[in-house]
């Protein structure tokens, strides 16, 4: 991850401040203007909070780097979810849509991009066998529970789950992450590590001073987020409406949102020849995404009575279905080449094309 040890970005500092003022003066403010000023102070709050997070995650360490982005990446998505659900109009597919760009845009679109990058420049590029599939076997059963099987319950029609399936889903879920977190920081914290060191002189890992004080921006940073995403969700559901595109849509360009600035981390990281690197921050950004986000607004969704349709349709099923056998075809051998790569990137167009086009 390349980013300053030595001092903080004075941009990084400035953002956040900065974004609360213009939420404050163009919060709920109609036209193209305040849009655009809200959307560009989203965008720079959620870099400048990534940005933070890769200091602290530098001074932490691998694995415990990824689990941190992955952290401020899922209270990010949070923030826009659930601004987006308590609305004026219900999006109760919202969180399935969310979910299931989020699952794609992970196996597909950053994966298959650091493949690329990576393969161009380093040719085929190593990574832990055990680091990629443990991701995998964490991933398939969650996405399956979530997303597949509520259209298979028969106490209430499909999707749905009743608030007892759903609230036993949760727990499944949150289960799921904390063991593989479990497993990830302390049981096999050697299948995350890089597979091989990089050539270059490693950087210097951040003093205590700045790692407090980007602790304390990050905090910050994450709640401009929360509160741009308030003012922000309204304008990505009515422009997604003007469109005439599918709901769904909506879904899609918050799991962009979200994903954008640790996809350019990844990139980075592939460029450095460091693959797993880009493999813990993609594919961990899945796990923590399902098994954080499912049961924090399924909470929301109970506390104030507002369903959550999560069942996909069979076309998104059988999407899906190819995604894992690509995945587990990939992450088996524990070497990267560029047509892995470009057919992990045709899968994602096909899959957005679905989606707008269905």
């Amino acid at each position: 991850m390349t980013v300053a040890t030595n001092k903080i970005p004075i941009w990084t500092i400035v953002v956040p401040f900065v974004a609360f003022g213009i939420d404050l003066a163009m919060h709920g403010k109609p036209g193209v203007f305040a849009a655009i000023a809200l959307f560009a102070s989203l965008i720079a709050s959620v870099l400048a909070a990534v940005h933070h997070a890769e200091v602290v995650a530098l001074r932490v360490g691998e694995p415990f780097g990824a689990i941190l982005l992955a952290l401020a990446v899922t209270v990010i998505e949070l923030g826009l979810i659930v601004s987006i659900m308590l609305g004026d109009d219900a999006e109760p597919a919202l969180m399935r849509d969310t979910i299931h760009a989020t699952v794609v845009l992970v196996l597909h679109g950053i994966a298959g991009l650091c493949i690329v990058v990576g393969a161009v420049r380093h040719r085929e590029q190593e990574f832990s066998t055990q680091g990629a599939q443990s991701y995998l076997i964490v991933l398939l059963p969650m996405v399956a529970i979530t997303l597949i099987l509520p259209n298979f319950t028969t106490s209430i029609p499909g999707p749905y789950y009743t608030n007892a399936q759903l609230a036993f889903v949760s727990m499944v879920c949150l289960a799921l992450w904390a063991a593989f977190t479990f497993v990830q920081t302390i049981r096999n914290r050697e299948y995350f590590l890089p597979a091989r060191q990089m050539d270059s002189k490693p950087i210097a890992r951040p003093s205590g001073k700045i790692t407090i004080a980007s602790v304390g921006l990050l905090v910050v940073s994450l709640v401009a987020v929360v509160l741009l995403a308030k003012g922000v969700s309204p304008v990505i559901s009515s422009t997604v409406d003007r469109l005439g595109a599918p709901p769904a849509l909506v879904g899609v360009i918050v799991a962009a949102i979200v994903l954008l600035p640790e996809a350019m981390t990844a990139v980075r990281a592939a460029l450095d020849d460091q693959l797993q690197t880009s493999i813990n921050l993609a594919l961990g950004s899945g796990v923590a995404s399902i098994g954080l986000t499912i049961p924090a607004v399924s909470l929301v969704s109970w506390w104030t009575n507002n369903p959550l349709a999560l069942g996909v349709t069979s076309g998104g099923a059988v999407m899906l279905t190819l995604s894992f056998m690509m995945a587990l075809i990939t992450y088996g051998t524990g070497r990267a080449s560029l047509l892995s790569g470009i057919v992990h990137l045709i899968l994602l167009a096909t899959w957005v094309f679905l989606v707008v086009a269905p």
